[in-house]
């Protein structure tokens, strides 16, 4: 029995492969809508689903301000 929960999990596609199904119907509504909505809005609502629907998919990164200097 500890053979098949170990290769139940070998068998497993990744967090990220997973939530791609959700950003693909995300994004094919958009096509639909006639691109009413832009392309960052469709990934954002699609990972928003996958994680409601349970599967763990890393925040976003932070991205780094650059200093700027002022004269």
């Amino acid at each position: 029995m500890a053979k098949k929960k170990a290769s139940r999990k070998k068998s497993r596609k990744k967090a990220t492969t997973r939530a791609g199904k959700y950003v693909k119907q995300e994004m094919h509504a958009r096509k639909k809508k006639k691109g009413k909505m832009s392309k960052k809005q469709a990934i954002a609502i699609g990972l928003s689903k996958a994680r409601q629907k349970g599967i763990k998919v890393p925040k976003k990164k932070k991205s780094s301000k650059k200093k700027t200097s002022k004269k």
